[in-house]
């Protein structure tokens, strides 16, 4: 007697999530060929922000949310551009979305970032003299390729042609380990959604910026961040200590020490220290069953050279 198997079963796996995988109806990364159907899959090309920070929005257009921003000096994976707009994938966070197309220009294989603005704020200087016409801002984390120094040495010239003075940049290796004390070198700067820098930050670009600094890679929105950054720590607001992360719906901050926290928030409308049971308390009011997602601690072995 003869036993046929049983059909296989079809499992369905969930969608990529389009945040950090490029796929439309109509065009995906190549990578994604064989996992999302598409009439089209794209290798890109690799360009870079040449501006001081440009917008990512969420569709192409001005008037579209923007759910990021990339810096100077950062790359991305462009896989189309199209009346004016590129659809691009950030290198840093593999985050996509559109930024103006005049935003990018070709990558051309440079070699990795030498140095990072260590700043809240820089300038891009057109010499290597504090009188010199600036070309634009600079912003903390800015990936920096330096190619060599003034001959007072206060300035360092970067491939580009622009000077930066040394006291704005470090060396890539050079990491800022106090995620805290990156966190409250921005108090004061507006909220912004969307925002990564000096002029205007969100609650998880705060993290992100700080977290890459420390020499860690670091996604971009507080739930990616949630789920992947450091340890676990239980749930005993007790054992918070400076520099733990504390993770809410759809929030984000950084204990300054045992009771306070740094965050960007759009109740002060900028980055504030606010005691820990009154952002509690706050939250409690939308989300009264779960004000707390996660703590969560960074580990050593997190960190790695970007």
């Amino acid at each position: 007697m003869s036993v046929s198997a049983p059909p296989a079963r079809t499992v369905r796996l969930p969608p990529p999530d389009p945040r950090t995988h490029a796929w439309r109806a109509d065009l995906a990364e190549a990578a994604l060929d064989g996992i999302v159907a598409a009439p089209r899959y794209a290798n890109g090309v690799r360009q870079r922000c040449r501006l001081a920070r440009a917008s990512l929005h969420q569709a192409p257009g001005a008037d579209a949310v923007q759910v990021s921003e990339l810096l100077y000096g950062e790359t991305v994976t462009c896989f189309e551009a199209r009346d004016g707009w590129s659809w691009v994938k950030g290198a840093h966070d593999d985050y996509v979305g559109y930024v103006t197309s005049d935003a990018l220009v070709p990558w051309h294989g440079a070699p990795q970032a030498s140095h990072v603005v260590s700043a809240v704020r820089a300038h891009l200087y057109r010499a290597p003299d504090v009188k010199a016409p600036i070309s634009h801002a600079l912003y903390a984390a800015s990936p920096l390729r330096v190619t060599g120094a003034s001959a007072d040495g206060r300035f360092l010239a970067l491939d580009d042609g622009g000077w930066v003075s040394v006291r704005h940049a470090a060396p890539a290796a050079c990491v800022a380990p106090d995620i805290a004390e990156t966190a409250q070198a921005f108090l004061g700067t507006p909220y912004r959604w969307g925002g990564r820098s000096g002029d205007g930050i969100d609650c998880s670009g705060l993290v992100q910026i700080a977290v890459m600094r420390a020499g860690c890679a670091c996604p971009r929105d507080s739930d990616q961040q949630a789920a992947s950054l450091g340890a676990d720590i239980g749930t005993d607001l007790g054992r918070l200590q400076r520099g733990d992360l504390v993770f809410f719906p759809g929030h984000v901050g950084i204990m300054a020490d045992g009771q306070r926290l740094i965050h960007a928030n759009a109740t002060a409308m900028a980055v504030s220290v606010d005691p820990l049971a009154r952002v509690i308390d706050t939250i409690r009011e939308s989300h009264p069953d779960r004000p707390i997602v996660a703590l969560r601690r960074l580990v050593p072995s997190e960190r790695q050279k970007r």
